[in-house]
């Protein structure tokens, strides 16, 4: 197989978790036990498909073009595409297709189930590696955005302005991201510097 780099680029997804489904042979990729991918084994262990989700216009497009993308293999033939292992496509294609197969599979659950999944508040920020996260603050998706730093009672602006007014599951649905309400609310303690830093850390993270 030429995508010697499948395994790594999936497993480093949030939230993705891999299992060997035995009576099929198949390597799967999951999120939150629903699939979005695979690798298909022969009998010799070799891979003989990749199969993933995709958008139904984008997939017949695909298959339109590329000889080596096909229908997906004991898959729903609408939904699902497999690609030949050592065939024509494009590295780069085959991210887009991964990529917008996770996408297609985590948009599947609700807001609130997505930000759990990718362990992210709306803003991309992993709270747990903030040190107010515990005794001061049980992280913002646990408290609906209301964290000890927003107005008492109230859901930070950018919880708010996302999840509460737009109904996004993050920021990432924004085509403003990110906007003016992030530069807002920067932490008077930080520097410009360190504050731009981290916009581009957030806006990394929902990407």
């Amino acid at each position: 197989m030429k995508y010697l780099w499948i395994d790594e680029y999936l497993k480093s997804k949030r939230g993705v978790t891999k299992d060997l489904q035995a009576e099929w042979n198949w390597e799967r990729y999951l999120i939150d036990g629903k699939m979005f991918a695979a690798v298909c084994l022969g009998s010799d262990n070799k891979p003989y498909y990749i199969t993933m989700k995709l958008d139904p216009v984008e997939g017949d497009y695909l298959r339109q073009k590329y000889p080596d993308i096909i229908p997906g293999y004991y898959m729903n033939k609408q939904h699902w595409n497999s690609v030949k292992p050592d065939g024509e496509v494009p590295d780069d294609l085959m991210k887009h297709m991964l990529d917008e197969a996770y996408r297609l599979v985590l948009s599947s659950f609700s807001g609130k189930k997505q930000r759990e999944i990718l362990g992210l508040s709306v803003c991309g920020t992993d709270c747990t590696k903030c040190g107010c996260y515990g005794d001061m603050c049980k992280g913002c998706n646990q408290v609906c955005g209301k964290v000890f730093h927003a107005p008492k009672g109230q859901a930070c602006p950018i919880y708010r302005c996302a999840v509460n007014q737009n109904k996004y599951a993050n920021c990432a649905g924004c085509e403003q991201l990110p906007c003016d309400i992030w530069r807002r609310t920067k932490d008077p303690s930080m520097t410009d510097e360190a504050f731009e830093a981290s916009i581009a850390e957030r806006v990394g993270n929902l990407k």
